[in-house]
Parts: structure tokens; sequence; C-alpha cells
């Protein structure tokens, strides 16, 4: 099935992208997608900026649209497109339709929308990763999620929950509220100023640590024989003391998240999605026509998402 619409093409390095009309058409192994929404991120910038490999290219490595055609999802279906190279060693998503891998096709569920989907990805794929990959929760565990209060704890425990998890503690500092972590923890402990953990933390067999500092020190006395603790934020700080009596008595592991030495699992953003379905989020991110896609990419950083209707 053939369709004809606008892509943004870059034609290289330091030239701004010019709005072309083109014919797509997807192969075997392919799905044509009508598209409705793109993220930029950090990796479509450095394409833009000279990053690709091949020239010219239609960039855009995650967006959102309706499937026209494809062998492994109906027509009409809601998908997320992110992964196999898209936007970067082949064409993107930048554009009213495009034609991408099978395996870059990701069915949203229906209680997500689009936009809050593709803002929250980058922090989703890091808590999938904490969580299912590195920690490795199993059903029927005690987890125990610190800073759950900001949206990174937030998925993390939604994941955790997820995962099959039998109780979530969720862990906060004495000044915060812990508002939105309500319905994902069964239990919130507090830390103090110091970051000193206090006995009513009870014992777990894994810790998702996004505070670091002397919170994650504190939190390991706590972790059953056996257990794990993922690290992937310092925001209390990059020092920690750690009771190595402790940490070799009762076997526990330490273990970093790093994303840039992780590939993900074909199935990681499908799964991700699907993992925090059950639950309300709330996410600010800039939605502006695909016209005033030069200016975009001038911006340092935020969460800004491009309507590929509006051309």
């Amino acid at each position: 099935m053939n369709r004809r619409g606008i892509v943004l093409r870059c034609h290289g390095a330091g030239q701004p992208l010019k709005a072309e009309e083109a014919e797509l058409s997807a192969g075997p192994g392919e799905t044509l997608v009508e598209m409705r929404l793109a993220s930029v991120t950090t990796l479509d910038r450095s394409t833009v900026a000279g990053g690709q490999p091949s020239e010219p290219l239609i960039p855009g490595s995650e967006g959102a649209g309706v499937v026209v055609s494809s062998g492994v999802a109906e027509a009409g279906t809601p998908v997320v497109v992110r992964g196999d190279g898209v936007g970067v060693t082949r064409a993107g998503v930048w554009g009213r339709y495009a034609v991408v891998p099978d395996t870059a096709v990701h069915r949203l569920p229906p209680s997500l929308d689009a936009a809050t989907a593709l803002a929250l990805m980058t922090p989703l794929l890091t808590a999938h990763t904490a969580v299912r990959r590195v920690a490795d929760v199993q059903a029927g565990e005690t987890v125990v999620v610190t800073g759950v209060n900001g949206q990174l704890g937030r998925l993390c425990a939604a994941i955790a929950r997820s995962a099959g998890a039998a109780r979530v503690v969720g862990v906060v500092s004495q000044d915060e509220r812990a508002d939105d972590a309500g319905g994902l923890v069964d239990q919130l402990v507090q830390v103090d100023g110091l970051g000193q953990v206090g006995r009513e933390l009870p014992w777990c067999d894994a810790v998702i640590d996004t505070m670091g500092g002397p919170v994650t020190g504190g939190v390991l006395g706590h972790i059953s024989p056996g257990g794990r603790i993922a690290v992937l934020g310092y925001r209390f700080g990059e020092f920690s003391t750690i009771n190595l009596h402790q940490l070799i008595g009762r076997d526990m592991r330490l273990l970093p998240v790093n994303l840039q030495r992780t590939v993900l699992a074909p199935n990681a953003v499908g799964q991700a999605l699907a993992d925090i379905a059950g639950s309300s989020w709330r996410t600010e991110y800039d939605l502006v026509p695909a016209a005033r896609i030069g200016e975009l990419l001038e911006r340092p950083s935020g969460r800004v998402l491009i309507d590929l209707t509006a051309f």
C-alpha cells in the first residue's frame, strides 16, 4: 500500500530541513504508519547536526501514529515507533507518513495518550531498565524505591508493581511531598535532613535508588541476604558510605544503571508502555507544528513534540 505526503528531509549538516512531497511504500518486514506526533530528542539534534551516516535522510527517532498497513498490527492500530535504526541509519518519522521496520512498532495502550507516552519515553526506558533488567524484580518481592515523589521514582514504582512486586515501599525526604505517589506504593518512609533512613523501613529484596548520597548507604542496611540495589541517581550526593561487612556478609549486589552501555531488549518499549498503562500520568511538554522544526532544533533541551498533522 502506498501513501503520498510531506516529509522533512535533511540534505546535509548545517542545512535547513526541507519539506518535500514523497511517496512511501512498505515492503516485507515493514510497516506504513500515518504519523501524528514525534519527539525532538538529543539523538535527533545530533543527527541533523551532521551525525547521519548518509544523505539525504528523513530524521526522527521517536513518534506516534496509526498503522496504515503492516504484517504485525491491524490497520488503525495506535502505535509508538522507536528503535531498529529509525531516524539514524534509516528513514525516520518526521513526515505525514513513515515506513519503519516491524520491530520498531509498539502498540500504544488504550489508557495512555500518545503525547504522554512520547514525553515520558526517556525516563520510562531508564526506569524499565533499572527495575526489570538490572534489579530484575520478581513476583512476590518487596521493593523499595527511593525518591518516589519524582517522575522517575513514580515510573519505577509503577513498573515494579507491574513486574509482580508484592509490596512497594517509597522513600522520600522529610521536606518533600509525595502526593503523586499515591496508589503506587504500600508505605511511605521519610529520611531526615542528613539522608538517614529510619527503622520503619522494612526488609526488602530489592532497592531502586534514585536519590544516592547517604540514602544509598542507609537503605543497604535493610536489604535481605542475596538482595540487590540498582542505583540510577545521586541528587542527594555523589558519595556514599558503604558497610562492606553488610555487603559481603549478606551477599548483596550493588548494581549501576548505565543506559549508554545497555542495549534495549526488542520488547522493552512495548513492555514499558504496558507497565505504566494502569496509572495516570502528567508531564509537561511543548507541542508545536512541524513548520517550526528549525527553531526547535536550536533548543538545547526540553521535552518538545512535533504536530505532524500540521505541516
